[in-house]
């Protein structure tokens, strides 16, 4: 069986040690050719030695450098290459046939598209690139014959659930709605009056996931079950009427699909991202993805309740972004992005993210996403106006 050629974006990451995780167990079906990251020298370093890709990017240029001098004093071929427009030019690597789309926020858009329009296969993790680009990122794979594979748990959940030709509309193979499940974070059941005290450390400690600092904040928001619905809306071709929320602490059914003879499908498994990556990498077929079965002896209870909408207002707001349609989700994950960076810096409240992203959309009138500049120039706007809004809070005097 030749080797599919691999490119892992954001490879030092959870997603991406995860996928390479899995990977190490199928060296016989699969080659790394290209690893990619921001800044982490040691960990993609360590990655190279293991793996021995033909090129490696590191985007800070400085990181790059360092990157490339023990790269070099180890005796390793891979290459080194530095700066944002290398994850590009690794996307669309013609030694790649599989991309998984691992880079947090919308720095990896580009490199995604990339991806697209050279016909790969993406295995999307990053839920930011398509709540940017909305359909263009869908009609570069209609254009190309590019294939995307959700790897959200949830979506890939979803994924497993619908009939093979969803593409023909929802109402047409007979389904009623879809099911998105999310945990509620580590605040579902904290006193209201309490939220605008947590910390950093306490909204990154999720209950049932490890995964990274600015994702975990976003589950405790439940912004990122905000995205993952703009994100369900694109994926599936349906509209948020379409697409019910539904809050399972146990993180154990990961989504469900509910047809109009009552069926509901779920698919349920352990709290572990890589069963959607497994699934993802071998589809059609199935392979050993390390994760051990459910033991329903000792599951126990699966509770559901429906989410708080005074205790989740991102969810208001993801949906408004969903329905506007245009730049609006765009916006939506420019101010998000901006807002869960001042929180992690300690520099507002957790309860003022929501109120921050909603004060950007009421300042940034959304367009029509009609291309790709529009797009980051919606997004550049959203960030400018999140940030004058931060400086002239941090102006006021106490």
């Amino acid at each position: 069986m030749k080797r599919q050629g691999i490119a892992v974006l954001g490879s030092t990451g959870s997603i991406g040690l995860s996928t390479l995780d899995v990977l190490r167990r199928h060296y016989d079906r699969y080659r790394v050719v290209a690893l990619t990251a921001f800044s982490q020298v040691e960990r993609l370093f360590e990655q190279i030695r293991a793996f021995r890709p033909e090129v490696a990017v590191m985007v800070e240029p400085t990181a790059a450098s360092r990157l490339a001098d023990r790269v070099r004093q180890a005796g390793l071929p891979t290459e080194v290459r530095s700066g944002a427009a290398a994850l590009s030019e690794v996307a669309s690597h013609e030694a790649v046939e599989q991309v998984m789309a691992a880079i947090v926020g919308a720095a990896g858009l580009l490199p995604t598209l990339a991806a697209a329009e050279a016909g790969k296969r993406i295995l999307l993790a990053n839920k930011e690139a398509l709540v940017m680009s909305g359909s263009l990122l869908l009609e570069a794979v209609q254009r190309s014959g590019a294939r995307l594979l959700p790897i959200d748990s949830e979506h890939n959940a979803i994924f497993q659930c619908l009939p093979e030709h969803f593409e023909q509309g929802l109402e047409q193979v007979g389904v009623d709605q879809i099911l998105l499940t999310g945990s509620g974070g580590p605040f579902r059941t904290l006193p209201l009056e309490a939220l605008e005290h947590v910390t950093p450390a306490q909204a990154c400690a999720h209950p049932n996931w490890s995964m990274g600092r600015k994702i975990s904040v976003d589950s405790a928001t439940m912004m990122n079950k905000g995205l993952e619905l703009i994100e369900a809306c694109l994926l599936f071709r349906t509209t948020p009427d379409r697409v019910r929320i539904v809050v399972h602490p146990q993180s154990l059914i990961h989504s469900m699909v509910q047809y109009v003879d009552g069926s509901v499908l779920a698919q349920l498994g352990q709290p572990d991202m890589r069963t959607p990556i497994a699934h993802a990498l071998a589809w059609p077929e199935r392979m050993t993805a390390g994760v051990e079965p459910l033991d329903f002896w000792q599951v126990g209870n699966l509770d559901f309740e429906a989410p708080d909408p005074e205790r989740f207002p991102a969810l208001r707001l993801a949906e408004a972004a969903a329905r506007q349609g245009g730049t609006a989700p765009t916006i939506l994950n420019a101010a998000n992005e901006v807002a869960v960076e001042a929180f992690l810096e300690m520099r507002i409240p957790f309860t003022r993210i929501a109120e921050l992203v909603e004060a950007v959309m009421n300042h940034v009138e959304p367009v029509d996403a009609s291309d790709l500049e529009t797009i980051l120039y919606a997004d550049r706007q959203a960030r400018e106006a999140a940030r004058d809004r931060l400086a002239q809070e941090d102006t006021k005097p106490s």
